[in-house]
């Protein structure tokens, strides 16, 4: 994309935003539209445009193109095969129905931003909410959340994490399975809904994150395969094909994608879907890589942020420059620190958990340290593998920490909530241990008051799709914690409406007095978080943790954060105990006591903890 095609220039507040996709259909500045689909294996190609079929001009190099005048904006159109079947645009804006209907024709200029000259906000700064549309609200629009996010910004959250709007099929999905990447899901609202989402967001501070799904396609509506199965890996996914990333329109309908969402959206940054499935192994530079640095160079002068869940626990995508600022990825979700507080705070060492249930001290204290819990270490039965590697180095801000998100409580077999597993004082203890270490914290909707809202695994899937196989469910329920003792009888099918509503946050439980409580308690942590903390992460760099002590139910860890040391003390015995000491600011204490100028101790009481500064 050449600088001048860009409509948003650096230093001018825009009206509007537009991103011209290389893929799909665009306006010109004449006011044509150019269609245009990358079909190398196809001889020819038509263009169904509103009730008209046009031929389409084949290049050598495999793109089929057409220019259309006087196409008003709303006008459907869709790609007819040879063989006569009819197939929405790839990378088209809209849909007029389904993924199996023709898209849209979409002017982007219509909507007129009214944050036109938001620029951001850092990364140290995040508090991550994840949230589904479909189920946040009654609704499950756009709008309904739009009118929810006063609220998040009045409790202190920054940054809303959408996951994956991109359409898929059926009405109600966790859209893992999409097919149209350009596509916001119709059941959720327009494009315009989705920016007029993300412009209220801006306006109350929020930032606004979107899941990415680009490691594969989902299988039902996945035309992609059809008509150009060069764009196909030769090896899938377990969910589903996969890109292959040798081609460069395939590598540009990614990378496109994600600047799509970034420019013409106003989005502050993309978190990838296990990006370790990503197949890229003989390119000369990585997708991960390219990509990354598309977004560096094309949207300078913002804070854009990118973040990978990646279960090799590697810190390539993630080295920072000489100056500390991010090179490619800012972040990575952290599921070993999941693992290792799930499995200590409910008992449940099964399946994921079970690498993390022995030597849980030490690991924890690492954990919360150096980053990763796993740093080139062998799982027992999985033999020679190493998994993790040293990553002390990188700053904290790196690791997005953790107590559930959507996989972790939907994977369930019976979909319950950390919340309904533990009590009240471990809740107190865990939510502190998150929002006051220096990682990026994230929680997942409802966490702000202790829902105990059950969140499950969801679809709409026609009937004979091989998806949704019970016996492999029943392994991933058990992989999550559900225990042997959970029969195939025992897990709600996806298919069934009752599922998809079930999963609805329950707003009526958010006015009870524990909500109400829970709800004081998380604001004060995250006030205490923006007050005393977040200004010590600004630039702060890797090799800050040390372990005093982690053993026996003790943790002692400093992170030296400048010229301050920000000291974490917490006993989980049931005696009064020794621990290494600590002096200086009273940040945060359990069980609660008078705040104080000064703290100076080497004792703690049971079940107690503290955050110090020094």
């Amino acid at each position: 994309m050449d600088a001048s095609e860009r409509s948003v220039i650096e230093g001018e507040p825009a009206e509007y935003r537009v991103f011209p996709k290389s893929w799909g259909s665009e306006y010109t500045a004449a006011g044509e539209v150019r269609f245009r689909l990358w079909a190398p294996s196809l001889e020819a190609l038509t263009l169904r445009l509103a009730d008209e079929d046009v031929a389409m001009s084949k290049t050598p190099d495999g793109w089929f193109e057409l220019l259309a005048t006087n196409v008003a904006p709303g006008t459907p159109y869709a790609y007819v095969l040879p063989d006569g079947l009819v197939v929405p645009d790839p990378a088209g804006r809209a849909l007029k129905g389904d993924v199996h209907g023709p898209s849209v024709v979409v002017d982007p200029t219509a909507y007129r931003w009214r944050s036109s000259t938001w620029k951001g906000r850092p990364w140290h700064e995040a508090v991550i909410y994840e949230l589904h549309v479909g189920t946040f609200t009654s609704e499950g629009t756009f709008a309904a959340a739009a009118d929810k996010l006063e609220e998040l910004a009045a409790l202190g959250i920054s940054a809303v994490e959408l996951m994956p709007v991109g359409a898929f099929a059926g009405k109600h999905g966790w859209g893992y399975d999409g097919v149209l990447f350009y596509t916001p899901h119709p059941a959720y609202g327009t494009p315009d809904d989705m920016k007029a989402f993300i412009d209220r967001a801006h306006a109350l501070g929020l930032m606004v994150f979107l899941d990415v799904i680009y490691n594969h396609f989902g299988i039902d509506g996945n035309y992609l395969s059809v008509y150009a199965p060069e764009v196909m890996h030769k090896e899938g996914t377990p969910w589903g094909p996969t890109i292959d990333f040798e081609q460069r329109p395939c590598r540009d309908f990614v990378i496109e994608n994600a600047l799509y969402w970034l420019e013409e959206f106003n989005l502050d940054g993309l978190r990838l879907d296990a990006a370790d499935q990503l197949k890229d192994e003989t390119s000369e530079t990585h997708i991960l890589e390219e990509l990354a640095l598309a977004v560096r160079e094309t949207l300078p002068g913002r804070h854009v942020h990118l973040v990978l869940e990646d279960a090799r626990g590697i810190t390539r995508f993630h080295e920072r420059e000489e100056d500390n600022s991010v090179r490619l990825y800012d972040g990575v979700w952290n599921d070993g620190y999941h693992h290792l507080v799930h499995a200590w705070a409910t008992g449940e060492h099964g399946g994921h958990y079970k690498p993390f249930a022995e030597n849980f001290w030490p690991r924890i204290g690492k954990t919360l340290a150096t980053g990763f819990a796993l740093q080139g270490e062998k799982i027992e039965g999985e033999g020679d593998r190493i998994f993790g590697e040293p990553s002390g180095h990188l700053p904290p801000v790196t690791f997005v920490n953790f107590l559930q998100n959507h996989d972790q409580v939907g994977n369930r077999a019976r979909g319950e909530r950390l919340w309904s597993q533990i009590d009240r004082d471990m809740r107190d203890r865990l939510m502190a241990m998150l929002m006051l270490a220096p990682q990026i914290p994230l929680v997942f909707m409802g966490d702000e008051f202790a829902s105990r809202s059950l969140f499950f695994f969801f679809s709409d899937y026609p009937d004979g799709l091989n998806q949704n196989n019970p016996e492999d469910r029943l392994n991933q329920a058990r992989s999550f914690g559900a225990g042997d003792d959970v029969t195939v009888s025992e897990l709600r099918d996806p298919n069934d409406l009752q599922t998809f509503s079930l999963s609805k946050l329950d707003w009526d439980e958010a006015h009870t007095s524990d909500a109400s409580d829970a709800r004081t308690s998380f604001k004060a942590l995250i006030d205490k978080r923006r007050t005393h903390l977040m200004p010590l992460l600004d630039g702060v760099g890797g090799g800050n943790g040390h372990v005093l002590k982690a053993e026996d139910g003790i943790l002692a860890i400093d992170w030296q954060l400048g010229d301050k040391r920000w000291q974490f003390r917490a006993n989980f015995t049931n005696t009064r105990t020794t621990v290494p000491p600590v002096k200086g600011k009273l940040i945060h204490a359990l069980p609660a006591s008078a705040e104080a100028d000064m703290l100076d101790l080497a004792e703690l009481a049971p079940q107690g903890l503290v955050f110090v500064c020094s």
